[in-house]
């Protein structure tokens, strides 16, 4: 078995005689690979899924992509750049070893984040998107510091998203989610954003719309 760069759980696709669609899960900061796996088994039959570890263990327990830290001035927070910047690539590294490891179609690729998990996933599809079709975001929104300088210049004509948001979230705003569709439209890139009477969390109606939505374009 390959040594990975991120530790990971696997479910293949039901038909493993062919190359399936892959489905790529980030959970957000503090939780762990478990979490968004607890979505697999929901999920279609003819997809591969995994879900990914981020790389910064937490005290007590889980992981995180990359810190937040405080300002103990101002109340506010500040999202570590430098540490994003490197689990971006580090899943680069990782997304590497799985289409070369498992039985899945390199062509078809999704990234399904939550919270920092999607945060990760827009810099990570924005930056290459050649590598990924399919984006869906939950909770989370767009930091552009995180993406490779020049991003604006890549190709986006084979990616599209979809993102989502809890109208009452108290963990990230969700006027900062509102501002996702308009970002992707100045770059070209189909879109749908839905929002949910719920905080900061997936309502069983937001699990049915992105998955018939990855259905349809995965």
């Amino acid at each position: 078995m390959a040594t990975f760069a991120l530790e990971h759980l696997y479910r293949p696709a039901a038909d493993t005689s062919k190359k399936a669609p892959l489905i790529i899960m980030l959970h957000g900061y503090g939780s762990d690979m478990n979490d968004l796996f607890s979505f697999a088994s929901e999920l279609p039959e003819e997809y591969a899924v995994l879900s990914v570890q981020a790389p910064h263990a937490m005290q007590p327990y889980g992981n995180a992509w990359y810190a937040i830290h405080w300002d103990q001035v101002g109340g506010g927070k500040f999202n570590d750049i430098e540490q994003a910047v490197a689990s971006r690539e580090l899943l680069g590294t990782f997304i590497s070893q799985a289409l070369d490891e498992y039985p899945v179609d390199r062509e078809r690729v999704a990234l399904i984040g939550f919270s920092q998990g999607t945060i990760l996933s827009f810099a990570y599809a924005l930056s290459h998107p050649q590598q990924i079709k399919c984006v869906v975001g939950l909770s989370g929104y767009i930091v552009p510091e995180m993406y490779v300088e020049n991003y604006r210049e890549n190709d986006f004509s084979g990616l599209k998203v979809y993102s989502s948001h809890g109208s009452v979230d108290a963990v990230i705003p969700v006027d900062w989610a509102r501002k996702t569709p308009g970002f992707l439209d100045e770059l070209g890139i189909p879109n749908v954003f839905s929002e949910f009477p719920v905080g900061h969390g997936v309502a069983p109606q937001n699990f049915y719309e992105f998955k018939a939505w990855l259905e349809e374009n995965l």
